[in-house]
């Protein structure tokens, strides 16, 4: 009896998908590293330090985007888990990871007791359109498998967790220099965040180009017969 014939592997689909993944490691990575290399070691500060430490400086919620590369690794996760098909275990894993990988913008329970709303809410929110995106993932994995919107998403979610934290550093370090007195540069973490985000848009949005490229073919070909 002859053994059917295995699926095609999609190798430049599974190379966009290894770069996504690479970019959201990178991304984790810069997230605990150094982002304002002070001239001291306990002033140099790594992402979610640096969000705790403008508050002081009056910024008010725009402290908020120094939490954003967390959430944006798990809104990417559970858009990717949209994607796969429900009885996959690594889809569901997928989507506990992205919820896990979330919660590490949770603020402090005395924050939440202490501080104004608007020192914590906008994370909750983040960490609650996470779970939200990662549950309704799963009837779009049902209903759509083929869905090409969800890579779009994660290219534009990339962006944003690029540009914001970013645009935000760049906006604190003269005061931080200021405060200081000696200039500061650009930690390692502020370039790992950039440029897997970077990555991550592209390898999103290179997919999002494929997928959409490849059911406008099969449209026109149904209009055809």
């Amino acid at each position: 009896m002859p053994m059917p014939a295995k699926q095609p592997v999609d190798r430049r689909a599974a190379g966009r998908l290894n770069l996504l993944f690479v970019g959201l490691t990178a991304v984790l990575l810069g997230y605990f590293m150094v982002w304002l290399p002070g001239p001291a070691v306990g002033l140099q500060l790594i992402g979610i330090e640096l969000g705790e430490w403008i508050k002081f400086l009056g910024v008010g919620g725009r402290r908020d985007w120094f939490y954003l590369p967390p959430i944006v690794i798990g809104l990417v996760l559970a858009l990717l888990a949209a994607t796969w098909p429900n009885g996959r275990p690594a889809t569901w894993l997928a989507r506990g990871g992205a919820v896990a990988v979330a919660l590490l913008a949770f603020p402090a329970v005395a924050a939440i007791q202490l501080e104004p709303r608007g020192e914590w809410l906008p994370r909750l929110l983040g960490i609650g359109v996470v779970i939200v995106v990662a549950g309704l993932g799963a009837g779009v994995a049902a209903r759509a498998p083929d869905a090409h919107w969800p890579w779009l998403l994660m290219g534009l979610v990339a962006l944003a967790g690029l540009l914001l934290p970013t645009i935000q550093y760049l906006a604190v370090r003269p005061v931080a220099e200021a405060i200081m007195r000696r200039p500061l540069g650009v930690g390692p973490g502020v370039w790992l965040n950039g440029g897997g985000a970077l990555l991550v848009a592209a390898a999103a949005l290179l997919e999002w180009r494929a997928r959409w490229t490849a059911a406008k073919i099969k449209d026109s070909r149904r209009a055809t017969v």
